[in-house]
């Protein structure tokens, strides 16, 4: 061997042994944020068959509007405090990441405060089944979305475990609110029951980081920020206010019984759901550091996040076909009846969405701010155009046929404009990242 053979073998070794920890690294975070989704999932999943199965279906309508409505704020939250956080302190400093997460966590105590006041107001003055539902969330926003950003900023720090505890704690609290709310039997009572679990697990989320919200930097973060925070907030916005526009339109057009049915067939695919509505809490961050480190296998890694997503919605669904009658009662009580019949429409649409999340993932950690709302604006009219028009033609099953159709046609237009995006960086790479 010559002594440039040697070199060359020499500097091989610790190369490749460089790329094994990075892929051991990152395994790693991933198996702890699937590890969190699963709990967060389970969480979710536990709470909805119990209120389901304990007020029937047209109770459940009203707790699954509020749900819905929850995640209307729960996006303006992430959308101007966490999103640009897990983009642009992923992998920095300790120090640049504490500053950021104090002012981020602050930005969404704020959101939850403000937006909750509203609602309170709101559900004070409609009174009825709906106003008091509304008024119990608006007290709940606070501890729920300061919960969801420590879970952010944990990911953010490449501490998932940490994010795993937090929900964990979550679950714990809810275990005996839910047998307190279970005793007074309304919807008002399992949303505090809810809101007030969160709460502690938001409580601990200060303890776990060490850092306090810092709420008067709110202002401070949003304007350092605002050239991703403004756009990611329409983006999210038009993403949960599409679908806030379907529940209301289809509760107005079949009833509010059909609201109860859509979330119970969600409720099946739960695992699914719930791990694409907080996807962003592990393959941001992944996809930035990939960035970073391995740019040109980005779109790689965002195909084979998309691609896994979608096959395990398929094996899934699948089998929920096969679920008889008497075990399907047992776990929805009334409201497995019409939610059974949504079973192959929701699982398609699931399918489509997670497939649209691997290149969503891409555009975020490149930046692409523009790409991103466009793509979102266009499923969101899509989601809210196949949802009513399909319930206008056919009722509920119309309904969830064409929102399938939608997620996948929107899921198409992700992947061209990742493509797109791509081939840009490629010919004039410049970076997005922020630090300080």
């Amino acid at each position: 061997m010559t002594t440039e053979e040697e070199k060359t073998t020499a500097s091989a070794a610790p190369a490749g042994h460089a790329r094994r920890t990075a892929r051991r690294a990152m395994a790693g975070r991933l198996s702890w944020g699937l590890a969190d989704q699963a709990a967060s999932s389970m969480s979710n999943f536990v709470v909805g068959i119990y209120v389901a199965r304990s007020l029937g279906v047209t109770a459940f309508g009203v707790f699954s509007l509020a749900w819905v409505t929850y995640g209307v704020v729960l996006n303006i939250s992430r959308g101007l405090a966490t999103d640009p956080l897990v983009v642009r302190f992923s992998g920095v400093s300790d120090a640049s990441w504490r500053g950021a997460v104090a002012r981020a966590s602050g930005t969404a105590l704020g959101v939850g405060s403000a937006i909750g006041a509203v609602c309170l107001v709101a559900g004070l003055g409609l009174g009825g089944r709906v106003g008091p539902a509304f008024a119990c969330l608006g007290l709940m926003l606070p501890g729920l979305l300061l919960q969801d950003a420590w879970r952010f900023s944990f990911f953010a720090a490449g501490t998932g475990r940490k994010a795993f505890v937090n929900d964990i704690v979550w679950g714990i609290a809810l275990v005996p609110a839910m047998v307190v709310a279970a005793r007074v039997g309304s919807v008002a009572a399992y949303l505090l029951a809810w809101g007030a679990s969160a709460a502690v697990a938001a409580a601990y989320g200060c303890l776990q980081a060490g850092i306090r919200p810092r709420m008067t930097e709110a202002r401070g973060w949003l304007r350092e920020q605002r050239d991703l925070g403004y756009r990611y907030l329409v983006e999210n916005v038009s993403l949960s206010g599409a679908s806030q526009l379907r529940a209301y339109g289809l509760g107005a057009i079949a009833g509010v019984g059909a609201v109860g049915a859509v979330r119970g067939a969600e409720l099946l695919m739960g695992p699914f759901l719930a791990v694409l509505m907080g996807l962003s809490l592990v393959t941001v961050p992944e996809a930035a550091r990939v960035l970073r480190q391995a740019p040109h296998r980005l779109g790689t890694f965002c195909l084979l996040l998309g691609g896994g997503q979608a096959a395990a919605a398929l094996l899934w669904g699948g089998p929920l076909l096969l679920v008889p009658n008497r075990l399907g009662e047992l776990v929805l009580g009334g409201v497995w009846h019409s939610a059974s019949q949504l079973i192959v429409p929701i699982t398609l649409g699931v399918a489509g969405a997670g497939l649209g999340t691997g290149a969503a993932a891409g555009l975020r950690a490149l930046g692409a701010a523009r790409r991103s709302l466009r793509c979102q604006l266009f499923a969101s009219a899509c989601y809210v155009g196949g949802g009513l028009g399909g319930a206008a033609a056919a009722g509920t099953v119309g309904s969830a046929w064409g929102v399938a159709a939608a997620t996948v046609s929107g899921s198409a237009v992700w992947w061209l404009q990742l493509r797109s995006a791509l081939r840009e960086r490629h010919h004039d790479p410049v970076p997005e990242v922020r630090t300080s």
